[in-house]
C-alpha cells in the first residue's frame, strides 16, 4: 500500500485505528494483509507500515487523536464536522490532536492540541449546520458510538 493508498483507506473508512485492533479497521493490518500479533515494527511489512502511517499522520485531511479506546485513531476531514457536533457525547481528551516531533536530541516528543483549539473555523461552521441526529448517523456509519469510552 502506497502512502496515497493509505490516505485513501482512511478517507474510505472515515475512522480507522493506526495499528491497534478494535471496532474499526486498522491501517497497519490492512497494509500487512492480516492481523498482526504484537508490535508491527518487526513485521515483514513494517517498513511499508511506517512509511504509510507517517504519510497519513502528515496529511492535512487526517486528524490524529485517541478517539477509539485511547488508541491512535485517524479521522478523515469529512467526519470532523460530525465529531465537533457530537463532542458533548465524546470524551474531550479523546478529541485532542496528537502530533509527534523530533527533538534536537533525536527523541520523539508527543504534543497534543486540545479540543476545540485545533478545529478550523470552516469545520465549526459545518458542524453548526448539522443536526445532532445527522452527525450521530455519520459517525455510526464508521464506528460504534460507545467505542470512544
Amino acid at each position: 500500500m502506497t502512502p496515497e493508498e493509505a490516505i485513501a483507506f482512511v478517507r474510505t473508512h472515515g475512522i480507522v485505528l493506526e495499528a491497534a485492533a478494535g471496532p474499526v479497521p486498522s491501517l497497519a493490518e490492512a497494509i500487512a494483509g492480516a492481523p498482526i500479533q504484537g508490535s508491527w515494527w518487526p513485521h515483514p511489512r513494517g517498513k511499508a507500515i511506517f512509511r504509510a502511517t507517517r504519510a497519513v499522520r502528515a496529511a492535512d485531511e487526517v486528524l490524529v487523536c485517541r478517539l477509539i479506546d485511547g488508541k491512535i485513531t485517524l479521522v478523515h476531514r469529512l467526519l470532523w464536522p460530525a465529531l465537533v457536533r457530537c463532542a458533548g457525547r465524546l470524551q474531550a481528551d479523546r478529541l485532542a490532536r496528537v502530533t509527534e516531533t523530533h527533538t534536537a536530541a533525536g527523541r520523539h516528543a508527543v504534543r497534543t492540541i486540545s479540543f476545540p483549539q485545533w478545529v478550523p473555523a470552516t469545520v465549526s461552521l459545518e458542524a453548526d449546520a448539522l443536526t445532532e441526529r445527522a452527525a450521530l448517523e455519520r459517525l455510526r456509519r464508521c464506528m460504534p458510538i460507545d467505542a470512544n469510552g
